[in-house]
């Protein structure tokens, strides 16, 4: 789930902000996919994937040894079952690593993998609308640092300079309105800060800075606000990152997974790369649930006017924290299946 904060509105005009940070967020989403298709199928054989490749298949080849002498030693004590079934491990290594010209097959079921946790990612972010839900809660908590940004050079002018600024500020706050509306509908939210600025606006004297930050925050709040948002939309890239970063290093995973341990380098790789989607997939969980509360508690409430401060704390700090947390539980468990099922399976074929 991608976010554009609302700023600069003073010198871009708010429609040209909107749609830049749409197509900013639109324009990086579509990077990360291109990156993961240059990694695992474009030319693998001559990009890093292709080099990690490589390096998998001389794992592969110098874990034979260890496998081999295992082997024979089970095979010297008589023990035929669990050598047998130990030779499936040198088949899944080369069928895996295996490159043809679109990628090996290790590569095509990673990025089948990925592209089934965004789609059970995607299909939670527009479920119900919930991707309005949560950019509705994100512009009520931004909206009126927006419009403090507008009003607040106001402040310091006196008479009618001070009133011809209010009303320059007034029509690009009302295009700010009326883009709201269109998105939203005649929200009660948007006609309470509709409200609280023509308070600012049409008051008699000179707007002291108790009644000014009472009304629209203050410049620190705003910058602590933009702060969390820059730290929630990078926790989002470090998940994309993660994903890509486990992802190349598959291959080498796969190559180690001839040694003649009982927990499979493979099964590690494998946990991790779904654990880091069970966390990209929890965070947006915990955003979209956070914001239906917003939305449907104190946004449609007349006579509320929330500080929604812990909103964005909660989605900047918390909610990666917790995603983590509910992340490192899921990986453990999915471990644990995988280990309990290769030990019921070996005591089966013994």
């Amino acid at each position: 789930m991608q976010i554009h904060i609302l700023r600069l509105f003073a010198q871009l005009g708010i429609n040209d902000t909107l749609e830049n940070g749409a197509a900013t967020a639109r324009s990086i989403a579509e990077g990360w996919d291109n990156q993961w298709l240059d990694l695992l199928q474009n030319n693998t054989s001559n990009n890093l994937y292709g080099s990690l490749t490589n390096l998998g298949v001389f794992f592969a080849v110098g874990t034979l040894l260890f496998f081999m002498m295992q082997w024979l030693k089970d095979l010297i004590y008589s023990e035929y079952s669990r050598s047998i079934s130990a030779l499936i491990w040198p088949f899944v290594v080369v069928l895996l690593l295996s490159s043809s010209g679109s990628g090996s097959i290790l590569s095509n079921l990673t990025l089948g993998v990925r592209n089934f946790i965004n789609t059970a990612n995607q299909q939670i972010v527009t479920t119900a609308d919930a991707n309005q839900t949560y950019q509705q809660a994100v512009n009520m908590s931004v909206a009126e640092e927006v419009a403090g940004s507008l009003l607040r050079p106001c402040q310091s002018l006196t008479g009618e300079q001070q009133t011809q600024c209010f009303a320059k500020a007034s029509e690009k706050i009302d295009d700010l309105w009326r883009d709201y509306r269109d998105l939203y509908g005649n929200r009660t939210w948007i006609n309470r800060l509709e409200n609280q600025v023509n308070q600012i606006r049409f008051g008699t004297g000179i707007v002291s800075d108790i009644a000014f930050n009472s009304l629209l925050g203050n410049t620190v709040q705003t910058s602590i606000k933009s702060f969390l948002f820059s730290l929630q939309y990078a926790f989002q890239n470090l998940i994309e990152a993660t994903m890509l970063l486990i992802a190349a290093l598959g291959p080498i995973a796969v190559g180690g997974s001839l040694l003649p341990v009982a927990g499979k380098p493979i099964f590690a790789w494998l946990t991790g790369f779904l654990s880091v989607g069970i966390a990209k997939i929890s965070f947006n969980i915990i955003a979209v649930l956070t914001a239906s509360v917003i939305v449907n508690g104190p946004a449609e409430n007349p006579s509320a006017n929330p500080d929604l401060m812990w909103f964005i704390i909660f989605l900047g700090v918390l909610a990666p924290i917790l995603s983590l947390l509910v992340a490192a539980a899921g990986g453990f468990a999915v471990f644990n299946a995988i280990s309990n099922t290769a030990s019921l399976a070996r005591e089966r074929i013994y």
